[in-house]
């Protein structure tokens, strides 16, 4: 790899610090220019902190990059999700497979709980003590000429107080998020496809502040959730004994709870046995506006071997898959990959990536618009927690050969595409299972476990 090359990452997200990192590591000289003050130096922007959940695909980036055993140090394990239902009662689900390991010794299978202010600072700080890489803050891309083929592209930032900066790159990476000024300026090129749009709900956050005790208020070790069919309440633990509380509903539910008592109101009839737990509610309430959620597809993510997208910029979705950062995360390591594979022909290292990548972004977005339905509406129906303890013995059961399809997304490196393909596959043979009249009695018998098997292996499914 040229490191005499001038590398430009515009973003210094968490895809953005990570992708830099791993471009320093193979002695590549990068300038990565964020528009927004160093993290470091400030607060995240209220509303918008929705805490993060780290899976496989996440923690095989960070382990490449040679920082996976520091964000350890701030990630907190989740087991499973907890239901709480209007009446008090709770239903666990766990999120991994019995008995299997997680990617920590001494773990058991499951997701990481994670603030995205304290993961961006560490990246940022990762990024930055390597003698490779320099951050630019409070500089925004206010152009960039992708129109000149193979020459170097020529950008230009603003700093805070107005002033305009040129740069001239060899390769551009924009990790600048779902409103992407290396996106915009790629629309505008011959045959770019993009699609934007918004889903009809938005969210609202609370905190949860420690007890008296200075200990957690409910239990540690789960997402919980509040599944209320067209909206929900879900909480994720902090280290520092807080709980992020998170409420997704239709925009009409949000606009009409605006003022604080309006809002205890609601929680109070839907959410009743939260709301001892927050003293704070009206102050919190206040502090935390109402945010949209942004979907985004584009094609392609490269032009040539001088520009690539990743990350939101590429690929933004709802995060009810805890997929968003994720995906971006494997973008890096997907594309570390092909620099191994591909040396320096950059034309069709770029153009693999996108192949590779495109399906993988499509699918995970609708995987994501999928596992809204199932959090808000099915989480607490019994029938769905049936079909899902049925799914759980036929992994246990037939290792290797029946794979939930929230274990393919979330503890395995699957395709996104692969895993949604066989996902929707094993849903027909599900359905076909729990049409049986007697499945709540004989859900747990040979005779259904060998039911499923023979349709997963037919050729009719």
């Amino acid at each position: 790899m040229a490191s005499n090359e001038n590398m430009v990452v515009v973003g210094a997200g968490l895809v953005g610090s990570l992708w830099a990192l791993m471009l320093a590591r193979r002695g590549c000289s990068v300038d990565v220019y964020e528009r927004r003050p160093d993290p470091r130096k400030g607060g995240v922007v209220g509303g918008r902190s929705i805490n993060l959940a780290l899976s496989d695909r996440g923690w095989r980036a960070l382990e490449r990059a040679g920082i996976a055993d520091a964000v350890r140090e701030i990630a907190m394990p989740i087991e499973g999700r907890l239901m709480h239902a209007v009446d008090g009662d709770l239903t666990f689900q766990p999120y991994g497979l019995e008995g299997a390991a997680g990617v920590f010794p001494g773990d058991p299978q499951c997701i990481y709980s994670i603030s995205r202010a304290n993961l961006n600072k560490l990246l940022v700080e990762a990024a930055e003590g390597h003698d490779q890489v320099k951050v630019h803050f409070g500089m925004r891309c206010v152009d960039a000429d992708l129109r000149r083929g193979d020459a170097p592209v020529p950008l230009q930032f603003e700093d805070a107080q107005g002033g305009r900066h040129d740069v001239l790159a060899d390769r551009v990476f924009g990790t600048d998020g779902a409103f992407s000024a290396i996106r915009d300026r790629m629309m505008r090129l011959d045959r770019f496809d993009f699609e934007q749009r918004y889903l009809g709900h938005g969210y609202r956050e609370v905190e949860m502040r420690p007890g008296a005790d200075g200990g957690f208020r409910m239990r540690e070790d789960c997402l919980h959730i509040w599944p209320r069919g067209q909206f929900m309440l879900m909480a994720l633990p902090n280290p520092d004994k807080t709980f992020t509380c998170t409420l997704f509903a239709p925009y009409e539910q949000l606009d009409a709870i605006e003022d604080p008592a309006a809002a205890r109101s609601y929680f109070e009839k839907h959410f009743p046995d939260v709301m001892p737990l927050l003293p704070n509610f009206d102050a919190d309430w206040l502090r935390h506006p109402t945010s949209s959620l942004v979907m985004t597809r584009c094609a392609p993510w490269n032009i040539g071997g001088r520009v690539a997208l990743m990350g939101d910029a590429a690929h933004a979705i709802v995060p009810f898959y805890g997929q968003g950062m994720n995906s971006g995360m494997e973008d890096c390591s997907v594309l570390d990959e092909l620099m191994t594979t591909h040396g320096e022909d950059w034309a069709a290292m770029l153009a693999a990536y996108t192949t590779m990548r495109k399906p993988a972004g499509d699918a995970i977005l609708e995987l994501a618009l999928r596992n809204y339905i199932e959090m808000r509406d099915k989480t607490g129906d019994e029938r769905f927690l049936l079909q899902k303890r049925i799914e759980a013995g036929l992994a246990k059961r037939f290792p290797g050969r029946w794979l939930p399809l929230y274990s393919q997304v979330t503890f395995s490196h699957t395709p996104y595409h692969e895993a949604l393909a066989a996902g929707k596959r094993q849903d027909e043979i599900m359905a076909r299972v729990m049409d049986r009249p007697d499945i709540s009695e004989v859900w747990d018998s040979e005779d259904v476990a060998a039911e499923a098997m023979r349709m997963l292996e037919s050729s009719d499914f």
